[in-house]
């Protein structure tokens, strides 16, 4: 009977010891489980959406024709009626001068009205444009055929931008395109043609583009042309904020929720990007897929996370 009551008391602690140990191991889980840290993460959904891959490249205004005004007489300027900047038409009455004729008359033979000659000669513009510069002042003489001031044509107004070599391929699909001015005005020009040849330093092709617009401008205003180099119909788009790279800017990566509380890394390649916006070219995505857009700097390859609204 010692024995028997023996081996109870041994099969008691037995028992007690495993369920000490159990317990022990349940309350060590359970306190991992309590320690574990997850991240505060914000997400947004995977976005499929035409977008246009552009370049945009410097662009200056400048007047192809300029028209020179000439005297037509030998004499003395008796007015001048413009001034530089000033924006003329075609027929505007310019300059007066005194011929030289007239001036060497007596005053008693110019009084004679039977002559009707009051040795006046009007210099109007042929065409519209805006005065350049103005090269006498009243009371100069000048010469038949002189030089009296530079016009240049409003209708021969043009925008000149350097494309580099390897751009040029992408001209015959952009010959109509955007010029930005710089209030971000649109204005709709037409590539008309290049120059013939390649400026030497920067190894770019100039071309010409005329803007549609009547708008008057000024010359070596500085602009933009935006060329497009591709159209994708379908591409998928993420904020620019969610993709990360490394610090060579060499590998990029998303991190895609798995569940509502884990998130894995994935690496991506990028295609068109903005200010606002990357495209990734690949992998793929579903449009049910969720990934972070913060809170995702530092994150491990799989990491615990809480999504937060």
């Amino acid at each position: 009977m010692f024995t028997h009551i023996r081996s109870n008391f041994f099969l008691f602690m037995i028992s007690g010891s495993v369920f000490f140990l159990s317990s022990c191991k349940h309350a060590v889980q359970k306190s991992e489980e309590v320690n574990v840290v997850k991240t505060p993460v914000t997400v947004v959904p995977v976005t499929y959406k035409s977008v246009t891959s552009t370049v945009a490249l410097p662009a200056v205004a400048t007047f192809m024709n300029k028209n020179i005004i000439r005297a037509t007489t030998a004499g003395t300027i008796e007015k001048i009626l413009i001034t530089p900047g000033e924006f003329i038409s075609s027929g505007q009455l310019l300059f007066i001068i005194r011929t030289r004729e007239a001036m060497a008359l007596d005053k008693s033979v110019r009084s004679d009205t039977s002559l009707n000659f009051n040795g006046l000669i009007n210099i109007t513009s042929h065409k519209e444009g805006v005065i350049n510069s103005i090269k006498y002042q009243k009371g100069d003489f000048v010469q038949e055929g002189d030089e009296m001031a530079f016009v240049s044509e409003q209708n021969s107004l043009v925008f000149i931008f350097d494309v580099p070599f390897e751009l040029d391929k992408y001209i015959p699909k952009n010959r109509n395109c955007n010029i930005i001015l710089p209030d971000n005005r649109q204005l709709i020009g037409t590539i008309t043609g290049k120059l013939p040849e390649m400026d030497v330093q920067s190894q770019t092709i100039r071309y010409i583009v005329k803007p549609l617009s009547n708008e008057r401008l000024p010359g070596n205003l500085i602009a933009s042309i935006n060329l497009v180099k591709s159209t994708n119909e379908r591409a998928l788009v993420l904020p620019k904020q969610a993709v990360l790279g490394d610090e060579t800017q060499t590998e990029f990566w998303v991190m895609k929720l798995l569940n509502d509380s884990t998130a894995i890394k994935i690496i991506v390649t990028k295609g068109f990007e903005n200010n606002a916006e990357v495209e990734i070219t690949s992998p793929g995505f579903l449009q049910s897929d969720r990934i972070i857009l913060t809170g995702s700097y530092g994150l491990p390859d799989t990491a615990r996370v809480t999504i937060i609204k």
